[in-house]
């Protein structure tokens, strides 16, 4: 009864003209900005906080709050129309979402990601509401074996997401992790794959990479096709049906539950989520082979995890005061600027704000699909736009979205070879996911694995102590063998099939004779 009253005073806060106002504002401006690769929920919150100043502090964070899981949201858009995700957690929304509309179906793959992240955030903040305190708790008890152990097991997607060649998706997972790993050693300040470059100093963006090796590649391949195999220039009809509906209805309800217990991960995040989301799915599903090739399922998963995910990672922030990602950092610092304290103490101390943020975000949630769902005919207009207009329109789009991030030149010569890598990957039959999978994981998952050494002298066998570290570990294990197993038995079955149909087959021939 005690939660149900502070629910129904955070909803009395969220009702009000004022914070209305302020959470379109921020879901608006969240979405725009989302479509567009380069600025992300970062930049955006970043560039809100002078806003925010003077306000009133439950109000301010309304409406940055708005901005960021608006930008999570809007995301999805670039993804899907141009195959040119602009945020990291919608990276894996393109993997089907794109196909869709290549194969005109533009208009429903829109449609199926606003209902997904309607579904995703709007779980989210149900679990929010109920567990947080304990889910908080939960996740201080993760400590780096633990970190690294959930790093391994997401880099295990690249079994799924690797296609029928496991061996060409492991390389891409292996290249990905080799440039994440380019800059200097934050620990000892040694430069590690710079070549005396000082632009590499500082690492490779993965604005950078995700760029070059989807947009970039893309408009590469169209170019070498002569303007043909593009996306189909008619817009199917946004409305889905009944099956539509119960077709993603399962998969949009494990990404939801999926990505919010991994949003509470401090480090894990929506990348994170959607990732395993989508490899979750695509293992469980029973039309698991037709995922990349325009399978709804593969748009509602990760759409779904990235939005709950990102309502997720409210818990440590709020209970703890621990922000779970570069955003939530941002975020804490504008709590800290408007003399509001996160931590244990801030459900009684600033009940007003915490409870107000969480009712807020199911408000934003109705307010994005009110928003974007009328607006898709809109932006899926982008795709009967000529090939002639579009595809200089896609790689002014990337240029502008790498050069924004620190104004270097250099930085375009690396979009232009890493756009060259993704054709030449493309033409090889090498997958671009597990690349991109590589490069996300790669950073946290030696962060991780070196601290958890340290704090043990170097013993390695803490990284299995741990019961939740071995749990992690064996699953991840049983994720790759499991497959393997599976293809090694199937193998055995069609050449004994072979060799029974060859022995029918004489048989038959002696029985004639």
């Amino acid at each position: 009864m005690e939660t149900l009253s502070h629910i129904g005073y955070g909803f009395g806060i969220a009702f009000s003209p004022e914070s209305l106002l302020f959470v379109l504002i921020g879901v608006l401006a969240g979405t725009v900005i989302g479509i567009l690769p380069g600025l992300g929920p970062m930049s955006a919150i970043a560039l809100m906080i002078p806003i925010a100043f003077g306000m009133d502090p439950t109000t301010a964070i309304i409406m940055l709050a708005g901005v960021y899981y608006g930008a999570i949201f809007g995301g999805s858009t670039s993804s899907i129309l141009l195959n040119a995700p602009g945020v990291a957690g919608t990276v894996a929304t393109s993997f089907d979402g794109y196909p869709m509309a290549r194969q005109g179906r533009a208009g429903k793959a829109l449609a199926i990601a606003a209902i997904a992240s309607f579904v995703g955030g709007t779980v989210g903040v149900a679990l929010l509401m109920l567990i947080a305190p304990v889910l908080a708790r939960f996740a201080v008890s993760f400590g780096p074996a633990e970190y690294f152990a959930l790093m391994v097991l997401g880099l295990t997607a690249v079994v799924s997401l690797g296609g029928k060649n496991l061996v060409k998706g492991l390389i891409a997972a292996v290249v990905g992790v080799m440039i994440s790993l380019i800059g200097i050693d934050s620990q000892t300040a040694t430069p590690r794959f710079t070549f005396d470059l000082p632009e590499l100093y500082e690492g490779v963006e993965f604005l950078i990479v995700a760029l070059g090796v989807f947009a970039l590649a893309e408009v590469l391949a169209m170019l070498a096709r002569r303007g043909a195999g593009g996306a189909d220039g008619t817009v199917s009809s946004l409305r889905l049906t009944r099956r539509d509906l119960a077709r993603i209805a399962p998969a949009t309800g494990r990404g939801s539950v999926l990505g919010f217990f991994t949003g509470v991960l401090p480090g894990a995040g929506a990348t994170v989520a959607s990732f395993l989301s989508y490899s979750a799915e695509k293992r469980i599903a029973k039309d698991g082979h037709t995922f990349g090739t325009g399978n709804p399922k593969g748009v509602a998963a990760p759409e779904s995890a990235n939005n709950a995910a990102a309502v997720g990672s409210f818990v440590p922030l709020l209970t703890l005061g621990v922000p779970g990602s570069g955003t939530t950092a941002i975020l804490l610092g504008a709590l800290l600027v408007l003399g509001v304290q996160p931590g244990p103490l801030m459900l009684t101390d600033r009940p007003d704000v915490f409870w107000g943020v969480v009712a807020s975000m199911y408000v934003g949630n109705i307010v994005l699909l009110v928003l974007n769902l009328p607006l898709i005919p809109v932006f899926a207009k982008v795709l009967k736009t000529p090939k002639a207009v579009l595809l200089p329109l896609v790689v002014v789009f990337c240029v502008v979205g790498v050069y924004g991030l620190s104004f270097s030149v250099f930085d375009l010569w690396l979009l232009l070879g890493f756009g060259v890598v993704g054709y030449l990957m493309r033409q090889n039959g090498f997958p671009a996911a597990p690349l991109i999978l590589g490069l996300i994981l790669g950073g946290m998952m030696e962060r991780s694995m070196r601290q958890a050494l340290q704090i043990s002298s170097g013993d390695w066998t803490v990284l299995v102590t741990s019961p939740v570290a071995a749990v992690l570990l064996a699953l991840a294990a049983l994720a790759v063998v499991g497959p393997l197993i599976a293809r090694v038995r199937g193998g055995r079955g069609g050449a004994a099939d072979g060799t029974e149909g060859k022995h029918d087959r004489d048989t038959d021939t002696a029985d004639r004779r």
